[in-house]
C-alpha cells in the first residue's frame, strides 16, 4: 500500500462558523457538529480569527480509492504508529483516509511505516 506525503505543513483549528473557512483554497478539510466546527489547513492559510488552532502537523494520506469494504486499513496503520508512541489525529473523506502527525515526528513516522511494508511517495 502506497502512502502519500502531503508537502505542507497543517494546522487544526476550531472556527466559529463554516463563513470563516475559505472554500476557494486547495486543501482543506471541515467538519461540523452540533458542537463545533473544526478546520484542517495549510498552516499559513488558516483564518485569523480561529477560536483554538494547534499548529505544527504534517500529514500523509493512503493513495488511492478505498473501496468501503476494506477493512482494518486505518486500523494497522493506526497500530504501527501506537507502537512506536506516535499520537495520530485522522481526518477520513469519501475516497480515502488521511493521517496527521506532529511535525517533529513525521520522520518516524513514515520510516516505521516502510519498515512495516509500507511505500511512501511524495
Amino acid at each position: 500500500m502506497e502512502l502519500e506525503k502531503i508537502p505542507y505543513p497543517l494546522t487544526v483549528c476550531k472556527v466559529q462558523t463554516v463563513t470563516e473557512v475559505d472554500l476557494t483554497k486547495e486543501f482543506f478539510f471541515v467538519g461540523k457538529t452540533d458542537e463545533e466546527v473544526s478546520l484542517v489547513c495549510v498552516t499559513e492559510e488558516a483564518p485569523e480569527g480561529a477560536i483554538a488552532r494547534e499548529d505544527g502537523w504534517r500529514g500523509f494520506r493512503i493513495r488511492g480509492m478505498m473501496d468501503f469494504s476494506m477493512i482494518g486499513i486505518l486500523a494497522r496503520v493506526s497500530a504501527v504508529l501506537a507502537e512506536k508512541g506516535i499520537g495520530i489525529f485522522v481526518v477520513s473523506t469519501f475516497n480515502t483516509d488521511y493521517v496527521l502527525v506532529k511535525e517533529t515526528e513525521f520522520e518516524r513516522a513514515l520510516a516505521a511505516l516502510e519498515e512495516d511494508g509500507y511505500v511512501v511517495v511524495e
